[in-house]
């Protein structure tokens, strides 16, 4: 079973997600990312998509999800590392619409850094 990696740095939450984000996948993802959110005070959140070859429609949700938890607390998601698979999901999808790209963690956070 693949896992995720959650790192704290100040107010932001970066992810480093697994190769596959699937309907199983992205439900404990889902748990793990809200129980977080609630124990700390995460107001940002930047998605790693480096490894990640693989997502369906319930990835999709799950961004949205933790998307509308984070613009209750007034910041902003973002996804670093987009592959082109995954790139033109998110594009299909209207997701950047509402999250940031950014090419590596290190940018993203500056990006959160400088609003």
């Amino acid at each position: 079973m693949q896992k995720s990696k959650y790192e704290l740095k100040g107010n932001c939450l970066v992810i480093h997600l697994g190769k596959e984000i699937d309907h199983h996948y992205a439900d404990r993802l889902k748990e793990d990312t809200d129980r977080i959110i609630s124990k700390n005070y995460v107001k940002n959140i930047v998605f790693d998509f480096e490894g990640v070859d693989f997502m369906d429609s319930a990835g999709i949700g799950m961004i949205m999800g933790r998307y509308k938890k984070i613009l209750h607390n007034g910041g902003q998601v973002l996804v670093s590392g987009v592959q082109k698979s995954v790139d033109r999901i998110l594009r299909m999808s209207g997701l950047y619409q509402i999250v940031e790209r950014c090419e590596n963690i290190e940018d993203g956070i500056k990006q959160i850094e400088y609003r």
